[in-house]
């Protein structure tokens, strides 16, 4: 297989855990100490599938920013990317220092996010106590999207206000798929947030005469709604 190592024009076909890659092999000769190039060099110790595929026994879905990284030369990955330690072992697995430094280092945007829920503080019929001591209707999620989403990942729900192709666009809509607010502080704690300040309306803020048909007067009195500002510099 010298001659593939020697024409720039050579076209590899890998099988990577399942998923089917076409690229050139001066691309993964970029890195001459790296995995992917001992295929071009060495291509007689490498097992080849029924289609007669390179297989490399990886992550076929991760392999495609190996892949881009070799032929840019620079990690540009998408937004709310979460799986940033499987993509290092990748990279380790690979040989590719580099990228192994630029998936580690940190990428965050810095800016605001606002967190604000609705609740009561339900005491339940007659004052007897009752276990739903803390009741939180909705979590809402406040600030840029692109940051939004790349704190919360999936537990943002974005139903309220669809993505209609803008960038780079702001949002007052989107709320989180659970009712623990601790939780969603933790998420912000590690992508590095911290709290600039926090307000929230008083309770027993309520009167007979605003009571809906069904609601319970005595939960009334006791709803609250509570906004919390989260910065990263």
């Amino acid at each position: 297989m010298q001659a593939m190592a020697d024409s720039n024009a050579a076209v590899v076909e890998l099988n990577v855990g399942g998923v089917f890659y076409t690229t050139a092999a001066k691309t993964l000769a970029k890195e001459p100490d790296s995995v992917l190039a001992g295929i071009v060099n060495d291509s007689s110790s490498w097992p080849k599938d029924s289609k007669g595929k390179y297989f490399i026994d990886r992550d076929g879905v991760l392999f495609r920013y190996v892949l881009d990284y070799l032929r840019n030369q620079a990690l540009v990955l998408p937004e709310s990317f979460r799986e940033r330690e499987r993509l290092r072992q990748e990279a380790t697995y690979y040989n590719l220092p580099g990228m192994v430094d630029a998936v580690s280092a940190p990428n965050r945007q810095p800016g605001y996010i606002t967190i604000g829920y609705r609740g009561s503080f339900a005491f339940g019929r007659d004052g007897l106590a009752d276990v739903k001591f803390r009741k939180i209707t909705r979590i809402l999620v406040c600030g840029r999207v692109t940051l939004c989403r790349d704190v919360f990942g999936e537990s943002l729900n974005e139903s309220r206000d669809p993505d209609h192709g803008l960038t780079d666009r702001y949002t007052a809509r989107f709320f989180l798929k659970h009712s623990s607010i601790e939780q969603a502080f933790d998420m912000l704690q590690e992508q590095g947030f911290h709290m600039a300040g926090s307000c929230g309306s008083g309770t027993a803020g309520g009167s007979q005469a605003d009571l809906k048909p069904g609601v319970d007067s005595e939960e009334s009195r006791w709803n609250h709604y509570n906004e919390f500002v989260f910065v990263r510099d």
